[in-house]
């Protein structure tokens, strides 16, 4: 429980014109984006770290947050990239024997505006029942600039963010000589656990600029190459998804991941929707067709690929979601290729979704030989 003294408001302002009440922590000031909340009793600083949350405002759902504290080790990138938190309440006094500091100061030493004592559940219900929209946190008088922050609200919009999370050239990275395997790791706002699980699998990794292109990876010459997940809508990636085709052409094995999986569907003639409020959390069932088996898995996604848009001539749909049956996984045959729009790096089962590590390996062992 928090013993944070209340004594400076905090104010959420929504778009469709609703004030929610609460206390500051990290940072004041006032902060706008895309409010969108995540369910998992734990991983709040994974969250927090998550370049996939890039221009959002996050807000989670269990009810106690921090109490575990913060340590380097978890995070997920070099930064946070929320443009907000929400909360019920806060841990100042968390038990970890890990932990460096509270989840408090953390965001103070990122320069984000939190809020806390807000009644999570009611504003999870709200988005669940209208939608993911915007909104603002402000530790200002809210009342007296209502109709200016309201007009800056509804203007907001997360305008192609894979530029800002990416790494700005080649990032190498080993553990030992002579490994099998050499993945190209395209940076589209990769999560290091992703980055730890093929080195774990015996890879050796370079990390790719967002706008890496067929020359670039003609160059490097790699086994495989691994699509990232990241930010934003895929649409908004024209550049990415044409060099995605000739990727495809390059013949390579290909893992596409999150965003990736997105892309992916899109260099080969499927669409994408917006969600009408995503899919975050460390508890989405999915089910695998192809061993009719259903895996719990961890997600964080407001796009989703559109079923009925996969040409089955290209492409096979291999995983659906059991609580709507959207698109959560194919496979591409034809060019050693396989997607996943949940994240089987974040062991959320804890390891039952290992297998697609094992699959991409393989691939890459088998070369052009290889098939799904």
């Amino acid at each position: 429980m928090s013993y944070f003294k209340k004594d400076k408001r905090a104010y959420l302002l929504l778009a469709d014109g609703s004030i929610y009440q609460g206390y500051h922590f990290g940072c004041e000031g006032t902060t706008i984006g895309e409010i969108v909340f995540t369910t998992g009793m734990t991983g709040y600083q994974e969250v927090l770290t998550d370049p996939s949350y890039c221009g959002q405002i996050v807000m989670q759902t269990y009810p106690l947050i921090g109490n575990y504290g913060i340590n380097h080790s978890d995070m997920e990138s070099s930064k946070s990239w929320v443009n907000g938190y929400i909360v019920r309440e806060w841990c100042e006094a968390p038990s970890n024997f890990r932990e460096a500091g509270t989840i408090d100061a953390f965001l103070k030493s990122q320069g984000k505006v939190g809020i806390w004592d807000v009644d999570t559940r009611q504003l999870t219900r709200k988005i669940r029942r209208q939608g993911t929209m915007n909104g603002a946190i402000t530790t200002e008088d809210v009342y007296a600039h209502k109709d200016e922050l309201l007009e800056k609200i509804r203007s907001y919009k997360i305008v192609n963010p894979v530029p800002k999370v990416s790494v700005s050239k080649l990032d190498w990275y080993y553990e030992r000589e002579n490994r099998a395997n050499h993945v190209a790791l395209m940076d589209f706002g990769y999560k290091h656990n992703i980055l730890e699980k093929l080195l774990q699998f015996g890879c050796n990794v370079t990390v790719m600029p967002w706008d890496a292109t067929i020359e670039d990876i003609r160059e490097l010459n790699p086994d495989g190459i691994m699509l990232s997940n990241g930010p934003g809508d895929p649409t908004d990636n024209v550049k990415v998804i044409d060099n995605i085709k000739r990727f495809i052409d390059y013949g390579k094995p290909i893992f596409g991941i999150c965003l990736g999986h997105q892309l992916m569907a899109l260099a080969n003639g499927a669409k994408t929707e917006k969600m009408p409020f995503g899919h975050r959390g460390l508890n989405q069932p999915v089910k695998d067709l192809t061993q009719d088996r259903v895996y719990i898995t961890s997600q964080n996604h407001g796009y989703a690929v559109v079923n009925n848009t996969v040409d089955p001539s290209v492409g096979q749909i291999t995983h659906i979601n059991m609580n709507d049956g959207t698109c959560e996984g194919i496979a591409y045959p034809d060019i050693h290729a396989f997607t996943v729009q949940f994240h089987p790096e974040a062991s959320a089962g804890p390891n039952d979704t290992r297998y697609l590590f094992e699959k991409f390996t393989d691939l890459m062992e088998r070369g052009q030989e290889g098939c799904l």
